[in-house]
């Protein structure tokens, strides 16, 4: 079996992967705002699922792998854990206040912070072209942040500019579990990496639903709703993320952030098609310059934003 998976992984072309990854990650907005669980357990259990897919694979195929874990690389799996479990309660939180396509926008600047981050704390350089890119972005940021203030409610969410910058606080925990992991990546296979750091997260997740009001629902679910649970998890976790974490073996990180710019696009047709959300022409001009600066920096020489 396993040498299957690893004959079908020589043969799969890493853009064809990554097209479907973007697929998959796209939906995984729309799965959340789809579930009416509290957003804490809705993370929860994403989190949960994607490990107990993984896990057995981790368990048979790559033991070797997890024998190796030091007490340092367990160190910063847990600080890795930790800063992807802030992603998800401030990313899952945001889509109760704003629209699929500004959270999905603003969460997905990440590789922006990345970029600050590697060149503050690791000293990468840091071009041009790449600073002129994320002072595009941060300023479509501001501006889509800003814009939900002029809209309606129904358009713009319950209270968009708070749901942005729950957005962007996503985006900053993401760019420090990016900075966190990428040196144990360096040295672990994918699975293990994966497995061991999506363990962390659903503990500490785990943890933040039994300190919330959500703890009396933590079953209490009809069929849609674990459905809906596990579809995150096999969708954007599986075939998103993790093919995504597995294509940056053959494809430039740089190319990577460039590709995952069609996340918020493909988040935005879905959350028009399928949940009637039509975004504003502020955030939609706000989202391209986002989206823009985006591009600019991630192709302004070396990137940092792997994942």
């Amino acid at each position: 079996m396993f040498g299957m998976v690893e004959r079908v992984e020589d043969e799969v072309s890493p853009m064809a992967a990554l097209a479907v990854a973007i697929v998959a990650v796209s939906t995984s907005a729309i799965l959340i705002e789809l579930s009416h669980a509290p957003s804490i357990i809705k993370a929860f259990y994403r989190s949960l699922f994607t490990t107990l897919l993984l896990a057995p694979l981790a368990v048979t195929r790559y033991r070797d792998d997890l024998r190796t874990f030091s007490g340092r690389d367990l160190f910063i799996a847990v600080v890795t854990g930790c800063a992807l479990a802030a992603h998800f309660i401030a990313w899952f939180a945001s889509l109760d206040w704003t629209t699929v396509a500004a959270s999905v926008t603003l969460v997905q600047s990440q590789p922006l912070f990345v970029m600050v981050g590697a060149w503050a704390l690791l000293d990468e350089r840091v071009t041009r072209r790449t600073m002129i890119g994320i002072f595009v972005a941060l300023l479509g940021m501001v501006a889509m942040s800003l814009s939900g203030l002029l809209s309606n409610a129904v358009v713009a969410g319950a209270r968009p500019l708070y749901g942005n910058g729950l957005a962007i606080v996503g985006a900053i925990a993401a760019a420090g579990y990016v900075l966190a992991g990428r040196s144990l990546r360096q040295r672990v296979s994918l699975i293990p990496y994966v497995t061991v750091v999506y363990s962390v997260t659903t503990v500490v997740l785990f943890g933040a639903a039994l300190t919330s009001d959500a703890t009396v629902a933590l079953t209490a679910y009809r069929p849609t709703e674990w459905f809906l649970f596990l579809g995150m998890a096999v969708g954007p976790g599986i075939f998103g993320h993790t093919i995504i974490n597995w294509a940056l073996k053959y494809v430039e990180s740089s190319v990577v952030s460039v590709t995952l710019l069609g996340e918020p696009v493909g988040s935005t047709i879905l959350a028009l098609l399928i949940l009637g959300q039509t975004p504003g022409l502020a955030t939609i001009i706000g989202g391209t310059v986002v989206l823009a600066g985006i591009y600019v920096a991630s192709t302004g020489g070396k990137s940092a934003a792997s994942q």
